[in-house]
């Protein structure tokens, strides 16, 4: 049953990613219209580059705390 385990841990990330997101939009919602607009007028290359950095990034801290 490691499968259900694996499907609880992501299920569990998942929501505390939802609950990471949804912050900024509940304390602040002029601010993020704001940094959205910004962030929309970003090049491409920018945005994928810092997509992948986050990726990177979160990759290297899961890896950290789970070994």
């Amino acid at each position: 049953m490691i499968w259900i385990e694996l499907l609880k841990d992501f299920v569990t990330a998942l929501g505390l990613m939802m609950i990471l997101e949804g912050v900024p939009y509940f304390i602040a919602p002029d601010r993020m219209r704001v940094w959205i607009a910004k962030v929309s007028e970003l090049p491409d290359r920018s945005l994928r580059f810092t997509g992948l950095m986050l990726m990177v990034s979160g990759l290297v801290v899961v890896y950290m705390i789970r070994s």
